[in-house]
């Protein structure tokens, strides 16, 4: 495809929201600048609490602070397992990248080095879907410069699951290790190509961020950032989905995208609950907020809902896993929405993790769950068809 970065940036937000005819009709490259510093001058670590009764992740009575703030440097793997991971207690864990060494903050540390990077310019990372759900990429050369010179209100983000299969563009996972503190991957027992998508390469110019979203399978996830600043919003998981949504409080012309929802919608929702009296959904209503900053990692458990905005440009790295620590949600969540890969697991769990397996089958028991591929339910379904 011929032009530069304008028109490739033009043809992929075309494709990526047809729907949306001018991509800078609200003025946020001039308006962001007031909403960053009014951000910035507010407390790094916000709770919004207002009847005082919000449910604790772990179910206990005495107050946890949310996000915890631990320092890698001094935290064990054990400590963070045990006492916030097995909890579900959101957390930030500080300079994991320095203390396990990782060649990331180097090379993604240096938004001009990562442009010219020969591994990586010339591969095109995804920046969205079209319509029909094929992929939309730009190659990394073209997005810095879309990056640094985009006056979108809501730009285009890099977001992609599939730069492992490139020779050149793979080497990014020699730039980063999957951190100590979350070595256990469950899902690795089925296989790269079977398991659903799980890890992401990041960058976002300033403006863009994730809508409202809990990560899929009961997986829980960490996020760490190499370059810039992101704003954070977490919703524990008995605060309904359509109230961290803001359903009904989004205007006729707007939309939830995350500069949107941090600009105006998450207020407004913090106003409806405040002015609620603790009642009807709002009961016990809770969220946090934060930035995050270089050399931080983001731990969110399960089902809590959370957005992110960027608030500069951004590089970092997620993932999403399954621990011992969130098995019992993540089988229950994989053995409806991931059939065969289910019960391919489950032969894997029996070999490797026997005591898991029988876990997963106590809890098929408890829920009179039936496997669609169990070896006795496919002969069940044969005698029916020969009949």
């Amino acid at each position: 495809m011929g032009g530069g970065w304008k028109e490739k940036a033009r043809r992929a937000k075309r494709l990526h929201r047809p729907s949306l005819k001018n991509w800078e009709c609200d003025g946020y490259a001039e308006k962001f600048p007031s909403l960053y510093q009014s951000i910035s001058a507010r407390e790094n670590y916000e709770s919004f609490i207002p009847f005082g009764n919000a449910n604790n992740p772990d179910g206990s009575c005495s107050r946890i602070a949310v996000p915890a703030v631990l320092d890698a440097l001094s935290t064990s793997v054990e400590t963070f397992q045990t006492d916030y991971e097995a909890r579900g207690i959101p957390s930030v864990l500080r300079n994991i990248p320095e203390k396990e060494g990782w060649a990331a903050l180097p090379r993604w540390a240096d938004l001009d080095k990562l442009e010219r990077d020969p591994d990586l310019a010339n591969y095109g990372f995804k920046v969205g879907e079209d319509d029909d759900g094929k992929t939309l990429k730009i190659k990394l050369k073209y997005f810095m410069k879309y990056l640094r010179e985009n006056r979108d209100d809501s730009p285009l983000y890099i977001f992609d699951s599939a730069f492992d299969d490139d020779r050149d563009a793979k080497r990014l996972l020699q730039d980063y290790k999957v951190p100590s503190y979350f070595d256990e991957d469950l899902f690795h027992l089925v296989g790269e190509r079977r398991r659903p998508p799980y890890r992401w390469f990041l960058v976002g110019p300033e403006r863009s961020g994730t809508t409202v979203h809990i990560d899929p399978l009961g997986t829980a996830a960490w996020n760490t950032l190499i370059y810039g600043q992101k704003r954070w919003v977490l919703f524990p998981p008995h605060v309904p989905k359509h109230i961290a949504k803001g359903k009904g409080l989004i205007r006729r012309s707007e939309d939830d995208e995350a500069v949107h929802y941090f600009d105006f919608i998450l207020p407004r929702i913090k106003s409806r609950a405040a002015a609620s009296d603790g009642t009807g959904d709002y009961e016990s209503f809770a969220c946090y907020e934060f930035t995050q900053n270089a050399g931080e990692t983001v731990y969110i458990p399960y089902g809590w809902w959370h957005a992110v905005l960027n608030l500069t440009s951004t590089v970092g790295i997620t993932q999403n896993f399954c621990s011992q620590r969130n098995f019992d949600i993540v089988w229950t969540k994989t053995r409806t929405g991931r059939k065969k890969m289910a019960y391919k697991w489950l032969c894997q769990l029996d070999t490797h993790y026997p005591r898991l397996a029988e876990r997963a089958r106590e809890l098929n028991r408890k829920d009179g769950f039936v496997m669609k591929y169990e070896p006795e339910e496919v002969r069940k379904r044969e005698r029916e068809e020969e009949r």
